[in-house]
């Protein structure tokens, strides 16, 4: 049974804060680039990373002993101890002042900015939001705010009721498959023990799902290049985005864009073609 919420207990994390350091190395930047599905190259010093190599950086480490039956760390310490089962990345926004390069010394400022509770179609959900600032020796890199939602755990996955809307049409289009080495390869590169991502007995069997779950940040890691692509490789001044329902292992997915003026509306999608994250992005 799961432990009862109180949120004027979590509310008290917020202004908590924690700090880390990094280094962005080559080899980093080549593992990171092979999962984008990009050249993988020879990176050198003062050669721009990916745009989201801060999602690889400092990641906390915990002993085996402090990991929780998910593979997450157990609940406390700087995050709130939500006593809600399961644990995703809801969505969240990104602002990118310039880009990390190869050799930087890069630092995470982290701050608790809000704790919510809401009710939905699954029951009770608590969104934690986490503020970012990403630095390198040239000054602030990167701004972000981090959507994270616990909620109850159930005996399936959810289930939409009514029949999905046609898929939305797109100007551009990359397609890729949801590979099960694809999600180990980010798992590492991120340092995330979450066994949603490479344990499908687990997944399957405790959480409900059909199979391996696609991460979000990845999805989001992909669509950010995509976007940044289709404008001479600059990066969004600020990009936002949110999680619609999860996409899992062993099927095609795309990444997709339309143009909206100054921005673009972007989206991964399943086989099925309907989206399982939406963002825009703006320059």
């Amino acid at each position: 049974m799961t432990e009862k919420l109180d949120i004027d207990h979590l509310r008290q994390w917020i202004g908590r804060s924690t700090e880390a350091t990094d280094i962005v190395t080559a080899q980093l930047v080549k593992g990171l680039r092979a999962t984008l599905f990009q050249d993988v190259g020879e990176p050198k010093t003062g050669d721009a990373a990916p745009f989201t190599v801060h999602w690889c950086l400092a990641q906390p480490v915990f002993p085996m002993s402090m990991l929780g039956p998910d593979g997450h760390p157990t609940r406390g310490g700087f995050l709130p101890p939500v006593p809600l089962p399961r644990r995703m990345w809801a969505g969240g926004e990104i602002e990118f002042l310039q880009p990390l390069q190869v050799g930087d010394e890069s630092t995470r400022t982290s701050r608790i900015a809000d704790v919510q509770v809401k009710t939905g179609s699954t029951g009770t959900l608590c969104f934690v939001s986490v503020e970012h600032s990403i630095s390198s020796p040239r000054g602030i890199a990167i701004r972000e705010r981090q959507d994270i939602v616990y909620r109850e755990m159930t005996s399936s996955a959810p289930v939409t009721a009514k029949a999905p809307p046609p898929p939305p049409r797109a100007q551009h289009r990359e397609t890729h498959v949801s590979d099960p080495v694809l999600l180990f390869r980010y798992s590492a590169l991120t340092f995330n023990g979450h066994r949603i991502h490479y344990d499908r007995d687990y997944v399957t069997r405790v959480e409900g799902y059909p199979g391996l779950i696609f991460h979000g940040p990845l999805q989001a890691a992909l669509i950010i290049e995509m976007a940044a692509k289709l404008r001479s490789g600059r990066a969004p001044k600020k990009f936002t985005y949110r999680g619609l329902q999860p996409l899992f292992e062993g099927t095609e997915f795309s990444v997709n864009a339309n143009e909206t003026g100054d921005g673009m509306e972007l989206w991964t999608a399943n086989a099925e073609g309907q989206p399982t994250m939406k963002g825009t992005a703006v320059w």
